[in-house]
């Protein structure tokens, strides 16, 4: 089918009423249920605006092509729709949003929309089809624009491939990818043809989308390859570049800057790729000059971070369950005993376990591949020597071992990715026969005993020592101080979330209940509605602003709401490693708040954990006053993330990475 058969006419409006984002969804789903496109309106505008929240569909040059199926849709469209004035769509360079297309697809029909989408962003690269569209008087101006423009028909290497006669011996290679694989994909694509064909150089321009690869590179094209553009914002294959110049850029600029991109490929001038011998990592980033530092660090951090997530999310809703149901014991002769209750706790605490070593070993994995995730794991779990105890290791050096933390697991991450990198130094002069022996043999044993000691003898150390200290600072607070101590306690639960600072915090709280025998006490009171303070003021700032962090992160933001009930404050750690420098005061500002009003209200803590759960079971004294701190703590938390995020500035830090 070709593109502009998909264009509905009658639904089509060339004078849209300016409106909010989610008016002109429900605007345009309403045109559509009007010509018998779709017969749920309501739920067709719910999946447009699910897929607003993973991330805009405002493409940027005044463009925006929402997109979703719905089971209510009778066959594929695309409406289309212009305002004049534009329409805030919070696009990637903060322009409004003047033409509008709207791609519909049934659910289950296949990917009529993603190849829409495909297709029509290319058509849109070209600045006289968008200037036709602009300036169109009516419905049929606007599909015969769009037949005239599309290329779909074309020969697949006609399409993507440029060849000139005058170009000599250059001949540039690109290759285009973007976290969803749609929109940024195509228009890299396009914009790179363009500039190739304006400098006359023949490129040819390998697409990493969401429907696999398109116009696969292949070793004839990268053997005789003047030079490769890499514009990506995902891992692509890289291995197959060794030896060649490599730009490696992000995707905006394929977008942005082709012009500048194809003319240093023509010249060859680019780094060369040296990639390593399992195809991945450490030498690419070398190569990666227009990439900076903390860019390349960034990217490492939040492969980590993405791959813990589900472990937070998964062990803090089974932990707060558990509560709910009724864990009062772990000991089957209690008369209290609950082993539904006991089971899901249990299984929640073991994915919470996992939580370190799945950010280090991920960390790790990112940096040097297979053998990074395997030091990296190993890593997170030495990173906290208590997780041992389950395979009775604590013997020896393990027995009393300070734990690091969540500090300590992403230290332990990026030591995987350089402990990688000193062991293939330190045996490059073995044959390549030998190599599975490496990898198989060498590298886990080495690797992982270096790990080990390191972390136990050097980074766990000094991280005990800080948690000692801090102890020691709280219980030199006078009692007569006690609204400061509340707030200082409640505070520390949120400097770092589960590291040395947090545990300094609890273990004191604990220790005092322990002590009070049965008669509770308020230190841990305001320990825990510290702890529970920064995943709900991430929820609530991103229930008033959806806009505030990536649009990939809203829907695990709200889950903070649950977690932090159940005073699971790991839940913010994900969000903190955004921007921690404004993150963790604000978080830490409302949860000394709500710490201070604890101690200030006279609430008393007589169990060590459960949160709003513990508060239901009468565990904590003065139950409502606690929850009011609780909230008021939340709020001040949230209304000092919104005033610190600046959304403008989150995006476009979100687009430079």
């Amino acid at each position: 089918m070709k593109l502009a058969e998909l264009f509905d006419i009658e639904a089509m409006d060339l004078e849209m009423p300016s409106m909010l984002k989610d008016e002109t969804l429900h605007y345009l789903a309403s045109r559509f249920n009007q010509v018998g496109g779709v017969s749920d309106v309501e739920g067709y505008v719910e999946r447009l605006q699910a897929r607003e929240n993973q991330s805009t569909t405002g493409i940027g040059d005044e463009i925006a092509i929402p997109h979703a199926q719905h089971p209510s849709i009778v066959k594929p469209a695309i409406v289309f729709g212009r305002n004049k004035e534009g329409i805030d769509w919070q696009s990637f360079d903060d322009q409004p949003a003047k033409l509008i297309f709207m791609i519909a697809a049934p659910e289950g029909g296949g990917g009529e929309h993603l190849q829409a989408l495909a297709s029509l962003s290319s058509v849109l690269m070209n600045p006289e089809a968008k200037e036709r569209l602009l300036n169109a008087q009516t419905p049929e101006e606007v599909f015969n624009t769009i037949s005239e423009f599309d290329k779909k028909d074309e020969p697949e290497e006609e399409a993507i491939t440029n060849v000139s006669t005058n170009s000599g011996d250059e001949y540039v290679l690109a290759v285009t990818a973007c976290p969803t694989g749609i929109a940024h994909t195509y228009m890299a694509e396009e914009k790179l043809k363009q500039a190739g064909e304006a400098l006359g150089v023949p490129i040819k321009v390998e697409t990493n989308g969401q429907s696999g690869v398109g116009n696969r590179l292949t070793k004839e094209d990268i053997e005789k390859a003047t030079a490769i553009i890499v514009a990506a914002d995902k891992q692509v294959e890289m291995a197959r570049f060794d030896g060649k110049p490599v730009m490696i850029t992000k995707v905006a600029d394929g977008i942005n800057k082709a012009e500048e991109l194809v003319t240093r490929a023509k010249e060859g001038n680019a780094p060369i790729y040296h990639a390593s011998r399992e195809g991945h990592s450490l030498e690419e980033t070398e190569s990666s000059d227009n990439e900076s530092l903390g860019r390349q660090i960034y990217k490492h951090l939040m492969n980590g971070v993405s791959h813990m997530l589900p472990f937070v999310v998964a062990g803090g809703i089974l932990i707060a369950v558990s509560f709910f149901w009724g864990i009062n014991s772990s000991d089957p002769t209690h008369a209290e005993y609950n082993p539904i209750a006991q089971a899901l706790n249990t299984m929640g605490n073991i994915s919470f376990a996992m939580m370190l070593p799945m950010l280090a070993g991920y960390i790790g994995q990112s940096l040097a591949d297979r053998m990074g995730l395997v030091l990296g794991v190993a890593g997170g779990l030495f990173a906290n020597p208590s997780i041992l105890s389950a395979f009775n290791t604590e013997a020896g050096v393990f027995e009393g071992a300070s734990s690091s933390g969540f500090l300590g697991a992403l230290v332990a991450g990026f030591l995987a990715g350089g402990i990688v990198w000193l062991l293939r130094k330190a045996f490059s002069w073995m044959p390549k026969s030998l190599e599975g022996m490496k990898t198989i043999f060498l590298f886990p044993v080495l690797g992982i005993a270096l790990m080990g000691f390191i972390m136990l003898f050097i980074i766990n150390g000094p991280m005990g020592a800080v948690m000692n200290g801090l102890i020691n600072l709280i219980n030199s607070i006078p009692r007569e101080a006690s609204i400061l101590l509340g707030f200082v306690v409640g505070a520390m639960m949120s400097i770092d979330m589960g590291g040395p600072i947090n545990k300094a915090a609890y273990v004191t709280g604990t220790a005092l209940v322990t002590q009070a025998s049965g008669a509770g006490s308020d230190v841990m009171a305001s320990v825990m509605v510290g702890g529970m303070v920064p995943p709900l003021a991430i929820a609530l700032s991103a229930t008033l602003n959806r806009n505030l962090y990536p649009a990939a992160q809203h829907s695990s933001a709200l889950v903070n709401y649950v977690l932090g009930a159940a005073f699971i404050t790991e839940g913010a750690i994900p969000f903190a490693a955004i921007n921690p420098l404004k993150m963790i005061p604000s978080m830490a500002i409302g949860a000394g708040v709500a710490g201070a009003l604890s101690m200030y209200f006279g609430c008393v803590s007589y169990v060590p954990h459960g949160g709003i759960f513990a508060v239901l079971a009468n565990g904590v004294t003065n139950p409502l006053m606690y929850i009011l701190s609780w909230l008021i703590g939340g709020l001040v938390g949230a209304v000092l993330l919104l005033w610190l995020l600046n959304p403008k500035k989150m995006k476009q830090a979100e687009e430079a990475l």
